[in-house]
């Protein structure tokens, strides 16, 4: 099970920014391989600091992440999309400074700056029945390659390290400062040979298909991360990820709330009185219930486990809500059988003390 992203970085939940921010520094500075070679323990902490950051530095994740925990980043992020070092420093070099070098030579360990394609987005629309039961995707992605034939050289600027240093004089002393190559936008390397029908970076644009694995109990607006399967890098390095964005269809018959599923039973007059069983729809079919005779409009059935199946959690339920169905219109004769029935001792309404009321109900419901 995984450890909770606030603990790995010594948070608690109300930590502002600038504290995760600052509390990330200070852990991926003591666990850094450069302080650490050959440890292989320290490396892992390394990682699963950069992982607790890149959702808690990050708004919407982090909300995503103290509404639902882990459970919402499942299929994405660093500990199933398999994120290496490399790929870290990449993205998250900027916040250790000059702490060692400038995070482009790690030290003086000589390794240049690995670049990171960008992410791709793509919306997909699943039924009730795809997030009960989880379901694969095949889906076509436009995604920009290098192309074939693409030739570079290494820039003359930063040497190929894709980074620049500065020693500025204050009156505290030397200075010395790191940024990112303007000649080569990081990279290291500049297009030497550009290949007939590819971009200003020798990239062309080319459909792909991905098999897409979603697991039973997403939700609408939840994220998961298919890891390279975004854009090239536009020089050596990694592709960026593609990212899911789960949109739950509205079905007709079942509505949702969490992982409980609501259902409308309309019922007439005749079988309120006597009894009945009626088919209804579930999840993956239908199922019978046995309406019990003389049952009251806005009882609530709960069908056990006949709701949806939840990411890291119990199934919930389906809860069948009755409506007896009162006709607008009827003929001569039934209105007489009525008239007739208006005031005999059976149709008075006469609630005992185990039928609750319509805010006990929602209580219930809710609780």
């Amino acid at each position: 099970m995984k450890e909770d992203y606030y603990k790995i970085l010594g948070l608690d939940k109300n930590a502002s920014d600038s504290e995760i921010k600052k509390a990330y520094r200070k852990c991926a500075i003591k666990y850094h391989p450069d302080k650490n070679p050959g440890d292989k323990k320290a490396e892992e902490k390394f990682k699963e600091a950069a992982e607790a950051y890149e959702v808690l530095g990050n708004p919407e994740k982090r909300s995503k992440y103290d509404q639902f925990g882990h459970s919402a980043f499942q299929g994405g992020g660093f500990g199933s999309g398999g994120m290496d070092m490399e790929d870290i420093f990449s993205q998250f070099g900027d916040i250790f400074g000059s702490a060692f070098g400038g995070f482009g030579g790690f030290g003086g360990s000589g390794r240049s700056r690995t670049s990171k394609g960008t992410n791709l987005r793509i919306k997909v629309s699943l039924t009730i029945d795809e997030i009960a039961n989880g379901t694969n995707k095949k889906i076509k992605v436009k995604r920009k390659v290098q192309a074939p034939g693409l030739e570079y050289s290494t820039c003359h600027v930063c040497n190929g390290t894709g980074q620049v240093t500065k020693i500025t004089n204050t009156i505290l002393g030397r200075m010395q400062s790191t940024s990112i190559c303007d000649n080569c936008g990081g990279t290291g390397k500049i297009v030497t040979k550009k290949p007939p029908g590819s971009d200003a970076n020798g990239q062309i644009l080319v459909e792909e298909t991905v098999d897409v694995k979603i697991p039973a109990g997403v939700e609408d607006g939840m994220q998961l991360r298919v890891s390279g399967k975004g854009n090239e890098p536009v020089s050596d390095g990694i592709s960026g990820d593609l990212l899911i964005l789960i949109d739950e269809r509205e079905d007709p018959n079942l509505k949702r709330e969490g992982n409980n599923l609501h259902y409308d039973l309309y019922i007439s007059i005749p079988d309120a009185v006597l009894g009945s069983s009626k088919e209804i729809e579930v999840v993956g079919g239908k199922v019978r219930i046995k309406l019990e005779p003389g049952i009251q409009s806005g009882k609530i059935l709960r069908l056990k486990n006949k709701g949806l199946k939840s990411l890291n959690g119990p199934t919930g339920d389906l809860l069948v809500h009755v409506n007896v169905w009162t006709p607008k219109t009827m003929n001569k004769e039934q209105k007489e059988f009525f008239e007739n029935m208006r005031d005999e001792e059976h149709f008075k309404p006469n609630p005992d003390k185990n039928q609750k009321s319509f805010f006990d109900k929602v209580k219930d419901m809710f609780s």
